[in-house]
């Protein structure tokens, strides 16, 4: 029971990936479970399987977003984020209260949907199922985390010497395939000078400092929201020990 538990976090924690593990295997999973019957009931239960609801402060971004977008198009994200934020603190408990029901509605009914599926599970069904759904646990949570770091507005990180030669480069270059010119630009690159190339890392060298100022700013609007799950380690240590700066 208890590896049937730990198959059933994963699944939980996957979301609506049931349908994606099992898309096109047929009857039958792949090695290693390639001798296990796969009904084909099993996918479309999968299929439906519930995806988390959103918190109470990422319902509440999600809604007011595109509001601010609107009111302030040429805006960067992070700023909108940082104002919702503001807002978010000051809303009345009142307020902040519809949101929070919701979010409890959305997952007692999500528990009950789950609770659905998995009695139509057999033990030889989970099992079975359990190394194809460990292989795309972790590339599921980095795309949902992906996801959510855009929406919440993190920064861009910075692109180095290289990648920011090959951007301007590539656009440059007009004839010959994708991988023919990308074979051109390195080329280029190689026998570039010394001279040209330090322009280029100058340039990474501000697109570094643009990265650490703007992470700075983002992750002390994290804290503030209540996120620091989604500030870097750097961070966390300055911020216990009470240090404000880099």
């Amino acid at each position: 029971m208890a590896l049937l538990r730990g198959v059933w976090g994963v699944l939980r924690d996957l979301g609506k990936s049931g349908m994606e593990l099992c898309s096109g295997c047929g009857n039958r999973l792949r090695s290693p479970f390639s001798f296990v019957y796969f009904p084909k009931w099993f996918s479309s239960t999968l299929g439906s399987y519930p995806k988390k609801p959103m918190s109470s402060y990422l319902r509440f971004s999600k809604e007011q977003l595109p509001i601010f977008k609107a009111q302030n198009p040429d805006m960067k994200i992070s700023e909108l984020i940082r104002r919702i934020a503001e807002l978010w603190r000051e809303l009345p408990e009142s307020q902040k209260k519809m949101y929070e029901d919701a979010y409890k509605a959305d997952w007692q009914a999500y528990k009950e949907e789950v609770n659905r599926i998995q009695e139509q599970l057999t033990p030889s069904q989970m099992i079975s199922l359990e190394k194809e759904i460990m292989q795309k646990r972790l590339k599921k949570k980095a795309l949902i985390k992906k996801r959510e770091l855009t929406m919440l507005g993190k920064p861009k990180r910075p692109r180095s010497a290289y990648n920011i030669f090959v951007s301007e480069s590539f656009q440059e270059v007009k004839d010959g395939s994708s991988q023919a010119k990308l074979k051109y630009v390195n080329e280029t690159w190689k026998n570039l000078p010394s001279s040209q190339k330090q322009v280029y890392i100058q340039l990474a060298k501000d697109d570094k400092i643009r990265y650490d100022n703007e992470m700075k700013s983002w992750e002390e609007q994290m804290i503030e929201v209540g996120r620091s799950d989604l500030i870097r380690r750097k961070m966390k240590n300055q911020t216990k020990d009470g240090i404000g700066e880099y």
